[in-house]
């Protein structure tokens, strides 16, 4: 009877706790100038402080239901996530043509890069469940690229994470503006940024004296936390359970320690 009790309590305790914890979500429309952006803001309800802000990139295809369950995901962990929208609420590539496209606009323009995701920045800033003060930026992919021109461009960030992300910039004398810490998760295979400019980018943050950490995934190419790029690595792009399970392990304590 006893044990039967302590089980009982045991499934109330479980059953109020989610009850307590429910996820929000809603879209927020920002913008640059005349160009409407759209985020999708993720947060536990439940919340009785302030929480660390998360702004999550998209990849090249554009915000997507990728981007916006991760940040429903980082909901569930207690922060209040931001998936940002950098290409504009109208631009959503329909294929990958389209994507390279988008994505080259804002790699050969990284002053409009920075100013889109600056923007993301403001906007996560102003919501009231969130921490000013306790922001980290994540990429993935392209998304990584973005997210290091943000702390590349001196923001007040906590940390930059990148999943996958491309790490060349055309100014690397800018990581002297990098104020907090770096987490990089790269595939070992990954033909899409290869060993010369993972290279480049560790020298980078070596000259700035960037505290930063480089985790590398055997067997993992590009795009390895992405269900939807299959399983042939012969592709460049594939994903890959391990490396994908390791690096959000990794992730929640990187943000155990900024935060």
């Amino acid at each position: 009877m006893k044990r039967f009790r302590k089980y009982f309590v045991f499934v109330l305790l479980i059953l109020s706790q989610q009850l307590m914890s429910q996820i929000k979500t809603e879209y927020i429309a920002y913008k640059d100038g005349d160009v409407v952006l759209e985020g999708y803001l993720a947060y536990d309800v439940s919340l009785k402080t302030s929480a660390p802000g998360i702004i999550i990139v998209h990849d090249w295809m554009g915000e997507s239901s990728f981007t916006n369950e991760k940040a429903e995901a980082l909901a569930k962990l207690g922060y209040v996530g931001f998936a940002a929208d950098i290409y504009g609420k109208d631009f959503r590539p329909k294929n990958q043509d389209e994507a390279g496209k988008l994505a080259g606009i804002y790699k050969n323009d990284r002053q409009l890069m920075r100013r889109r995701i600056n923007l993301a920045l403001d906007e996560i800033k102003k919501q009231k469940f969130v921490d000013p003060d306790k922001i980290a930026v994540m990429g993935y992919c392209f998304g990584g690229t973005v997210a290091l021109e943000l702390a590349r461009s001196g923001a007040d960030v906590k940390g930059t994470l990148t999943f996958h992300g491309g790490l060349d910039t055309p100014t690397p004398q800018d990581a002297k503006n990098i104020k907090g810490k770096v987490l990089v998760m790269h595939g070992g295979d990954d033909p899409f940024v290869p060993r010369e400019q993972v290279n480049a980018f560790e020298k980078e943050m070596k000259d700035a004296g960037v505290d930063y950490q480089l985790f590398i995934y055997s067997g993992a190419v590009h795009s390895f936390t992405n269900p939807a790029a299959g399983n042939d690595n012969s592709k460049g792009a594939a994903y890959n359970e391990k490396a994908d399970k390791r690096s959000w392990e990794a992730m929640k304590t990187f943000f155990k320690e900024i935060f």
